[in-house]
């Protein structure tokens, strides 16, 4: 039977829901900001590049401070380090184009040390009773914001003139992550336990018999399409309409149908459901690609971001909650939750890289309309992939 949420993991819902706003206020047009200053698909491709490399490298560091000092702190600046940067691009303006990796390298750093401290509280906070639930609120917290911040964002942005627009939504995201600050000293600190092991992630894939092993493949699957989708499709939605008000209104519509199976996926997700829900999941995310042959044209590209909101809860649920009881399988894994987390965002940061990597030596072949559908459908079926890697650890959950 499930268990309801405390005080502290509502708290600390709260907190991700301000972090997440203010990312969805500015983070959508962030991208199609630096496209009108500069369009060039490799320069959108290196800057994610960047990111990626900073926001591996920070769990990686940052991971003796979370684990042996208060990792509040750490959740602290990450959200601070974020507001930081878009103050940084609000005064480099259209200039912001020729720093794309120290800005990337900041944003990285970002949200790496936030999302470091995050995970790991929400592994203290919760439990295989109630992982499910919690990450299914985080879902449809996710998705209200996914509906909110882009919409307001795209209609304010198409209601001023030149750049006035973003400095505005910029400077709103800011300030919200002020007040995230400030809602997070309500949280309790929490206690430290042990030291942190630098090559424990090495170490834990190095050992015979590891469900780390199989785990690390479908989490390096799943971020190979996450890398490049995490861009792309804004990027083509923008392209194929050339208003900000329709990505903002192609966000509202995803976001709206995601809210809605992010809730009924979290209240009805059992771990015996996880085998199957996964499977389904990562065949639909592959199948709704399939529409993008007809033609890039909006339309089409509607089709496809509704289905994926549609489907995704069944495979993100079942990936986010397995990954994190393998790290309370046993209370040596409990212990090592820190270095396990690094290890996990690790692996779906070699899979981003290498779904970044990919897309930008395709598109400096050719950027052609077929070139980037092919490249979308096939890094479609990345999760098909990662299910067969995560199989095994589903069937034990299920039993």
């Amino acid at each position: 039977m499930k268990k309801a949420l405390d005080r502290q993991s509502i708290l600390l819902l709260a907190v991700n829901g301000l972090f997440v706003l203010s990312g969805a206020l500015s983070g959508t047009f962030l991208n199609v900001f630096l496209w009108k200053s500069k369009q060039d698909y490799a320069m959108i491709g290196w800057f994610t590049v960047s990111q990626q490399i900073a926001l591996g490298l920070t769990f990686w560091i940052a991971g003796k401070w979370v684990k042996e000092h208060n990792k509040m702190n750490a959740l602290r600046v990450g959200t601070a380090l974020s507001g930081l940067f878009y103050l940084l691009v609000l005064l480099a303006g259209k200039a912001a184009v020729w720093y794309i990796w120290p800005l990337g390298l900041l944003l990285g750093a970002a949200l790496g040390m936030f999302w470091l401290a995050f995970n790991v509280v929400t592994f203290e906070v919760t439990d295989p009773d109630n992982r499910d639930l919690f990450n299914g609120w985080l879902g449809l917290i996710g998705s209200v914001c996914g509906i909110v911040g882009p919409w307001f964002s795209g209609w304010v942005i198409s209601r001023m003139q030149d750049n006035e627009g973003y400095r505005l939504i910029f400077t709103l995201s800011l300030v919200i992550y002020g007040i995230a600050v400030v809602f997070s000293f309500f949280l309790n600190k929490r206690k430290l336990k042990g030291h942190y092991q630098w090559s424990a992630p090495i170490r834990e894939l190095r050992r015979p018999g590891s469900p780390w092993r199989r785990a690390a493949f479908g989490l390096a699957f799943q971020g190979l399409r996450e890398g490049v989708y995490s861009f792309l499709i804004v990027l083509l939605v923008y392209e194929a309409t050339q208003q900000e008000w329709k990505l903002g209104q192609f966000s509202l519509i995803t976001s709206a149908v995601s809210l809605v199976t992010f809730w009924a996926a979290g209240k009805w997700l059992k771990p015996r459901y996880r085998y199957a829900g996964m499977l389904i999941g990562a065949l639909l995310l592959a199948g709704f690609m399939v529409p993008l042959l007809g033609s890039l044209q909006y339309g089409m590209l509607l089709v496809m971001g509704t289905g994926i909101a549609a489907f995704l809860p069944l495979y993100m649920i079942p990936m986010v909650s397995v990954t994190f009881d393998l790290m309370g399988a046993s209370e040596e894994s409990a212990n090592s939750r820190v270095e396990l987390m690094v290890l996990r965002e690790l692996c779906l940061m070699c899979g981003r890289l290498a779904g970044i990597l990919l897309y930008v030596v395709v598109l400096s072949f050719s950027d052609a309309p077929r070139t980037v559908t092919w490249l979308l459908i096939g890094l479609g079926f990345a999760p098909v992939l990662g299910w067969l890697f995560m199989r095994k650890q589903l069937k034990k959950t299920a039993s």
